[in-house]
């Protein structure tokens, strides 16, 4: 989950994050067609949200995993999630680690979703299982006043006297609406999300007069690193050329391949540098020289043979002037053989989920295309167009941070809207 702004974490593992720091960070990572709004107040508010998620009983340990990884495979806590230590991010804020881990060893999504049902359990609420919303319920002045939905068989009208929230997921499980909306997200043969992921809570809004924004982005990710050493190597294109700097997040190197190299990539390693990625990865050549590595790959001759020398005469120095890899993952390539690992987006395992929904205020209300509010509608989460608008920017935790967040914003409001009089 991404909090910053100096949670208890933070201080206690020496980071001396702020608010403002922060903020200069997300609101680069929120991506160019973020809403300024929700970008400020996820950050104004963070130590809040963070509170909250320890009063329903989620732990955090105070530490610290120093390792670039997607999640900490132990129960530690701290990470660096996204682009905060890559250029150009590093010079727009100090960098800070700001991804929170709950303590459990490996993925700890369901452990979150645990601690949040038992606690909305503890305060009386109930969940209604089995249950598929089908459509919304409009009042003659156009307000949203219910739901049809399908309980047991059985199509149940469901009255909403303060509104409806639509927390119903993204559309990347829909195959049509994202040929449609995301043509490029189609290109990637594993989507992320749950069965529900498919659209119908966004398609219910639309049909209720909001409006859907950001429809066309997503995030798309190939995750070549852990380990470690795979950052320290080249990424090229079919023509032999870097075209991006190997320490940023996975997800804006993977949109990097797809905008910049047409979708074919190789990650170059040697000896001292391979090893097993979490994602198993074809082997598209070893060779005990770059000049065979280059023959073998197909890249025109001397291409890659003068890539590597240029990168390799300014890494002996520990600087990288033309892509600013940071320091500590600049390292010479001279230890054969070498290898080629294929991160082309027809050959490599490439995840996706979608990243446009509703548009909403900062409060949950769904906006029409003429920015009104629909009357009784909230969305949150995928159903909305929320905090981070752009894989290439992206940061790890910011989907669970800007979710709940929103999410609790589009409850309050909810709970307390005037009730309909009709």
């Amino acid at each position: 989950i991404y909090f910053g702004g100096g949670t208890r974490v933070q201080k206690a593992t020496g980071f001396d994050d702020t608010v403002d720091n922060m903020y200069a960070h997300v609101k680069a990572a929120a991506g160019p067609t973020a809403d300024p709004e929700k970008v400020r107040l996820f950050c104004d508010e963070s130590l809040e949200h963070f509170a909250f998620f320890e009063s329903i009983g989620v732990e955090f340990k105070d530490s610290h995993y120093e390792d670039k990884v997607i999640f900490p495979p132990t129960d530690d806590c701290l990470i660096y999630s996204g682009n905060e230590q890559a250029h150009p991010f590093s010079q727009e804020a100090i960098p800070m680690p700001r991804g929170h881990k709950p303590k459990k060893e490996g993925s700890a999504g369901a452990y979150i979703i645990e601690q949040m049902i038992e606690t909305f359990s503890k305060l009386g609420g109930t969940i209604q299982n089995e249950s598929r919303a089908q459509t919304l319920i409009q009042g003659d002045c156009g307000r949203v006043v219910g739901v049809i939905a399908k309980i047991d068989g059985q199509e149940v009208a469901i009255r909403a006297r303060r509104g409806v929230v639509l927390t119903t997921g993204g559309f990347i499980m829909n195959r049509e609406m994202v040929e449609h909306y995301a043509p490029d997200l189609a290109k990637c043969k594993y989507p992320i999300g749950s069965p529900g992921c498919d659209g119908s809570g966004i398609r219910m809004g639309m049909g209720a007069g909001g409006a859907a924004v950001n429809m066309h982005e997503g995030l798309m990710t190939t995750a070549f690193f852990p380990p470690v050493g795979h950052i320290m190597g080249l990424l090229v294109s079919a023509q032999g050329q870097r075209f991006i700097n190997e320490d940023c997040y996975h997800g804006r190197v993977t949109d990097a391949i797809l905008q910049k190299a047409d979708g074919r990539a190789y990650l170059i390693v040697d000896d001292s540098t391979y090893g097993q990625a979490i994602t198993p990865y074809e082997l598209a050549a070893v060779e005990e020289s770059i000049e065979e590595l280059e023959a073998s790959l197909g890249i025109p001759e001397g291409q890659l043979v003068h890539t590597l020398d240029a990168y390799n005469r300014s890494a002996e120095r520990g600087e990288d002037p033309v892509f600013h890899k940071a320091e500590k993952y600049v390292k010479p390539l001279v230890n054969p053989p070498y290898a080629a690992l294929d991160l082309s987006v027809d050959k490599s395992v490439w995840a996706t989920f979608t990243l446009g929904g509703l548009d909403t205020k900062a409060s949950g209300e769904v906006l029409t295309v003429d920015g009104r509010v629909v009357k009784g509608l909230y969305a949150a989460g995928r159903a909305s167009a929320g905090l981070t608008r752009s894989g290439r920017y992206y940061a790890s935790g910011m989907s669970i941070g800007g979710s709940s967040f929103f999410g609790r914003k589009a409850g309050k409001s909810a709970a307390e809207a005037e009730p309909d009089a009709s």
